[in-house]
Formats: structure tokens, C-alpha cells, sequence
């Protein structure tokens, strides 16, 4: 088989990224991650479209320069195409599709969350298939069914809030900085998680629910704060602690449900909060505990990034699922 050799562009969100694969092995994969949305508590749209644009070229120059390869060597060009931002998704888009037709190779578009499973073949170990992912990010919770690189069924998902937005969201109503789900987790590790516990929905099959995770969350604090306005400050550890492990109990409880039904015994996560230790020393325990294989992406693939985009670019290319150029971005999966 001949060696194909692939640019990559993440720009879904917040986060200008470009990889360079070379026969199913990623070469480079840079991120620049926008720090301006911090002061504002969450990603400004406009704000990250243009940071995009200012960033995407030195992106993709010193992926190049990382990788050793040149763009004459390049036999496609592989971009996200959704869901995501529809003006960051447009400048990663348009981006990729003026430089394959410069070039004269192929685009090939790539759905995000499909990338985000994939991330797991990215390095050794991989998984065999059939097997789960549980993919977890700001903006998506899914359990997929990934029975071959382009063959996935999901088979639950959140029908409210992402237990992403979940973590943002109570780091939010205990006074942390955006993004606060990475403080939650780092308070947690010195907290006691049995001392606060908070109300898990009781939602039919395999979807979530993260609503009345932060009800009743939102409910406890307003009404300890009552009785001593300190309470957040001396107890933060606990707290986060205790918010930390009633997420990661309903996502754990919901991928076991999943394993029974399906007998599948090879289980992943993926997505940005896949990055969270909780998350990961959760389903360890439970792949101990239960006999699961369990595969974990390092942390420079969990978050947004353009290896995934790659790797599953990579199978879209053997497969000779080349898009057309009039294929427009879309905010949501189509």
C-alpha cells in the first residue's frame, strides 16, 4: 500500500490546531490554544473566529516545520467540518479547502465526535474492535458503539446538558475561573468525596441527563451560604470532591449498562473531559472491576486537536471518502 500523507485542521471551538500524519502515524500535532476567553467566562464566537485567522497559517507552518515534510508531499487535506462553531468551523474549512485546490489533492471532512473516538487509534495500545467509547466533552456525552474506524452506532447521549458544561458550570457557582472544570478536578484530588453528595437523575436506557446535577447543586450551596457565607471557601475541596464523583458515577453507571446490553468488554473514552483524573481512575475501577480492557487517549488527545482529525481522515482516505468542495460547515452533526 503507498505511504498517504495527510494535513490535518482542527478549528472547532477555541482551539487552532494542525497535524501532519504519514501513513497512519502522526508526525506533529500543534495547538494554540485562545487564553482571551477567560475574562469573559466562556468562548466568544466572533472572538474565536478571528483568532483563528490569525493563528491557522502559523499553525500549519510550524506543523510542517515539526513533521519534516513538505506540502508537495501532502495527498489530501483533512478538515473539521462539524459540529462545532459555525465561524471558527468556517475558517478551518476554508483554510483547507484553498490549500488542496492549490495543490490539487483531495479535501476530506470530518465530523468531530467521530474524530474524538477515533483518537483512541491514534497510539499504542489500541483497541479491537467492536468496542465503547464514552466521549465526553463541553458540548457532547455519548456512548458509541465503534464496531470498525467508520462504522459507529450511538447508543446514548445526554438529552440536556454535557457533563462538561455540568463541571463549567458548578466551578461557576463555587466562584472559579473559566474554564473551571480543570480546577474542579484539581480541588477534587484533596477533597473527600463521600461528605457532599448531590442528586443523580434517574433517566431510562443509556442517555444522560446533567440538569438536575446542577439543581441540585445550584440549591445546596445557595442554601449553606445562608447559614455561613464562608461555607464555599473553607469547604472547596470537599465540594469539588463531591461534584466530581457524582458526574463521573452517572457516566460510569451508564457505560456499565452499556457493556452488559452489548457484551462488549473493550471500553474507551475520548473528548476534553476524558483529560479529568476522576474520569480516568474511574473507569480503571471499573474496568478492574468488571474485567474490561480499558483504553485511555494521553492527554495531548483529549482535548480538541488535529491528530484525531487526522487519524480518522486517514481511514476517510483509504476508504476514498473524499468530499466535495461545496460541502458547507455545520454548527451540529449531520
Amino acid at each position: 500500500m503507498p505511504e498517504v500523507c495527510l494535513l490535518a485542521i482542527e478549528s472547532s471551538c477555541d482551539e487552532t490546531s494542525a497535524a501532519i500524519l504519514s501513513d497512519g502515524q502522526i508526525l506533529s500535532n500543534i495547538i494554540y490554544t485562545q487564553t482571551v476567553h477567560e475574562k469573559y467566562g466562556g468562548v466568544i464566537p466572533e472572538s474565536a473566529s478571528r483568532l483563528h485567522i490569525r493563528h491557522i497559517l502559523p499553525v500549519v507552518e510550524e506543523a510542517f516545520l515539526q513533521s519534516g515534510m513538505h506540502k508537495t508531499q501532502l495527498h489530501a487535506v483533512a478538515y473539521t467540518q462539524s459540529p462545532g462553531l459555525i465561524g471558527s468551523l468556517l475558517v478551518g474549512a476554508t483554510f483547507a479547502k484553498s490549500f488542496a485546490q492549490a495543490l490539487t489533492i483531495p479535501t476530506i471532512a470530518v465530523n468531530h465526535m467521530h474524530a474524538h473516538v477515533l483518537s483512541n487509534l491514534i497510539e499504542e495500545p489500541r483497541p479491537d474492535f467492536p468496542f465503547l467509547c464514552l466521549t465526553v466533552s463541553g458540548g457532547h456525552t455519548q456512548i458509541v458503539l465503534c464496531r470498525s474506524p467508520l462504522d459507529m452506532e450511538i447508543l446514548g447521549e445526554t438529552i440536556d446538558d454535557a457533563a462538561g458544561e455540568a463541571f463549567d458550570k458548578s466551578a461557576k457557582m463555587l466562584g472559579l475561573p473559566y474554564p473551571g472544570g480543570p480546577l474542579v478536578d484539581r480541588y477534587a484530588q484533596s477533597g473527600d468525596p463521600m461528605r457532599f453528595q448531590f442528586a443523580k437523575p434517574r433517566i431510562e436506557g443509556l442517555n444522560f441527563s446533567f440538569s438536575g446535577v446542577k439543581t441540585s447543586i445550584l440549591y445546596f450551596l445557595q442554601a449553606e451560604k445562608a447559614k455561613n457565607d464562608h461555607f464555599i471557601t473553607e469547604n472547596i475541596n470537599d465540594l469539588c470532591a463531591g461534584i466530581q464523583h457524582t458526574i463521573v458515577t452517572i457516566l460510569m453507571e451508564k457505560l456499565v449498562k452499556a457493556c452488559k446490553e452489548t457484551g462488549i468488554r473493550n471500553v474507551c473514552i475520548a473528548g476534553g473531559v476524558s483529560a479529568n483524573s476522576g474520569l480516568r481512575k474511574g473507569l480503571q475501577h471499573y474496568a478492574d472491576r468488571y474485567g474490561w480492557k480499558a483504553f485511555i487517549p494521553k492527554f495531548e488527545y483529549c482535548t480538541d486537536n488535529a491528530a484525531m482529525i487526522a487519524m480518522t481522515g486517514y481511514y476517510k482516505y483509504l476508504k476514498g471518502e473524499f468530499s466535495e468542495l461545496n460541502l458547507g460547515a455545520s454548527a451540529r452533526s449531520l
